[in-house]
């Protein structure tokens, strides 16, 4: 790739990287937090700066780089043609080979397996089930005692171990299946939110293998999820400028769905492509 191209393709990923997190970067400064939008940055725990930096993906050489700061990256070697630069798969295999099979062996699974359109979101009215503390110091939209009511009129499908966690002690029986670490590849479902958000948390683990672009179209993504995922829980939000929704009516479950159809398609695209970054 001539230098003039990829060096406008990285300043381009830089100029969307900083838009997609300046809000979180200006609260951080304030000591400020948002109970939507800084959850990718607390709950994945990885920083801004792991979006900033533009890879162009395994395989790619980039001319007239030796200078470049990135010469001085982990997982970079010289070229072929002097002066190049290229991403060092084989090192980054090498050393985290076991990382790279179980990310793609959880993508395999969960890519081959149909959607699952009939949780509504309630993992995250079984997180605040029968519990007077609450994971957000935001009100909720029906209060305690209805909200409890929501979760026992409803069939608990969580297919999600990482949501699945977080159920309350009284919770946990209600949910159709009983899921375990273990049992992750054998039960995740591309209709899944979380799923869909993770597919930010696999990109950042296959590090420089994975295109700038195909990155900040995970995060993409998983913010876009997680604004669903919360306007569809229990957590009052007016006061954020989130409207409700109210997955306790017909209504609701139907907006709710449809949603979940679109963000489905969006990341089985997503997943496919980082499949092929593993090298399945």
């Amino acid at each position: 790739m001539a230098g003039a191209v990829w060096r406008e393709r990285s300043a381009a990923h830089e100029e969307r990287a900083r838009a997609l997190t300046a809000a979180h970067r200006s609260r951080a400064a304030r000591h400020e937090t948002h109970p939507v939008e800084d959850f990718l940055f607390t709950y994945y725990s990885y920083k801004p700066a792991v979006l900033h930096r533009w890879h162009p993906g395994e395989g790619v050489e980039l001319a007239d780089a030796s200078s470049d700061a990135r010469a001085e990256w982990r997982w970079y070697r010289p070229g072929h043609v002097p002066g190049a630069l290229s991403v060092d798969g084989e090192g980054f295999r090498a050393e985290r080979g076991g990382l790279v099979a179980n990310v793609a062996r959880i993508l395999r699974a969960t890519a081959g397996r149909a959607p699952g359109f009939g949780c509504f979101g309630l993992h995250e009215w079984a997180m605040v089930y029968r519990q007077a503390e609450h994971r957000h110091p935001v009100p909720l939209r029906l209060g305690q005692d209805s909200t409890d009511a929501v979760v026992e009129a409803h069939d608990l499908r969580c297919t999600h171990f990482d949501a699945f966690r977080f159920f309350t002690p009284e919770a946990v029986p209600r949910n159709r299946d009983t899921l375990t670490r273990e049992s992750q590849s054998d039960l995740e479902q591309p209709g899944c939110l979380h799923a869909g958000m993770d597919l930010y948390k696999w990109a950042v683990k296959l590090g420089p293998l994975v295109p700038g672009e195909v990155l900040l179209d995970a995060f993409e993504l998983a913010r876009d999820v997680r604004e669903l995922d919360m306007r569809a829980s229990p957590y009052d939000l007016a006061d954020w400028g989130y409207d409700a929704v109210p997955i306790e009516t017909a209504e609701g479950k139907a907006a709710y769905v449809r949603a979940q159809r679109g963000f489905a398609e969006r990341g089985q695209l997503l997943r496919a492509r980082l499949l092929q970054i593993a090298g399945d």
